[in-house]
């Protein structure tokens, strides 16, 4: 009895663009340790009674200069040992934006730069498995849009 346990939340976001028609994800260089100089997804700690879907557009908006109106969640990734530093659970989240869109590093982020999802580089703490999984999501979001939008041609013109 007694015993309280020591795990931080963070909060990731996977950022989704197409770029002359090939999709790409966007990633920091790391300022700081743990992983100094390596990529990794924009994000960081949830502050105290902050919402997780707020610090996630905060934490993007710190370190990529890019503010967003709506995030979709993943899920919550919270293997012991996913960060050196300590216990950390991290929600990750997920948008796509538009072609024009390029950020600005700033905060904890040394530079920033659009990754074709076929070309990651090497990432910092368990990033590839929360991509994968992100990218799973955004190809099946993708083709119920195209689903859709050809039900859609379909009924207007050829009624």
């Amino acid at each position: 009895m007694g015993y309280v346990s020591k795990i931080f939340v963070t909060v990731d976001v996977v950022l989704f663009k197409k770029y002359l028609n090939i999709s790409q994800i966007l990633l920091i260089k790391r300022k700081n340790e743990p992983f100094r100089d390596y990529w990794a997804l924009p994000g960081g700690f949830v502050d105290e009674n902050e919402d997780l879907e707020i610090a996630a557009k905060r934490e993007l908006r710190e370190e990529t200069s890019i503010d967003l109106n709506q995030l979709t969640q993943i899920k919550a990734y919270g293997k012991p040992f996913r960060d050196p530093r300590s216990h950390m659970v991290t929600v990750a989240f997920w948008a796509e934006v538009g072609e024009g869109v390029i950020g600005e590093a700033a905060d904890d982020a040394k530079e920033l730069k659009w990754f074709n999802i076929d070309d990651l580089p090497q990432l910092a703490f368990d990033h590839l498995d929360i991509i994968t999984d992100a990218v799973d999501i955004y190809k099946k979001n993708k083709s119920v849009q195209t689903y859709f939008f050809m039900l859609y041609f379909q009924e207007v013109f050829f009624p």
